[in-house]
């Protein structure tokens, strides 16, 4: 069972994701935050194995969020899901720490392998990022 945690400003992307997961008997949310500040006290507290991660938080957003959770735990697994694929945001939170990349036009099964790959300790970078920073993926 992978334990995740969602972080996300937007209660309905929240709530989506947490139904979405929940169809996959492999995975268990274990908190659901709504900013940065809540994902890192989550990191501590519930220890998810992967974190859903999205960028634009305030008042602390997820960049500076999986820096502080990765520096508190190199182990922990971030896969940010933003609606950016610009290159600036991708190396910035790869380089932040997270080792797996979707964006929110992924698809709820390349999410589920981008969950299943970090947990495995796998970096996945989605199709559209591939196609857009091809560098990135090889």
């Amino acid at each position: 069972m992978i334990r995740i945690a969602i972080a996300d400003d937007h209660q309905q992307v929240r709530e989506t994701w947490e139904f979405i997961l929940s169809t996959n008997p492999n995975f268990k949310v274990v908190a659901i935050c709504k900013n940065g500040k809540e994902a890192i006290a989550a990191a501590k507290q519930h220890k998810p194995d992967v974190f859903l991660m999205d960028i634009n938080m305030e008042p602390v957003n997820g960049i500076e969020a999986t820096e502080k959770i990765v520096a508190a735990n190199p182990l922990a697994k971030i896969v940010a899901m933003s609606i950016h694929v610009e290159p600036g945001y991708v190396r910035r939170m790869l380089a932040a720490g997270a080792i797996a990349y979707v964006t929110k036009n992924s698809s709820y099964i390349e999410v589920f392998e981008a969950i299943e790959k970090a947990n495995n300790g796998t970096k996945y970078l989605c199709k559209e990022v591939c196609e857009k920073m091809p560098e990135v993926c090889e």
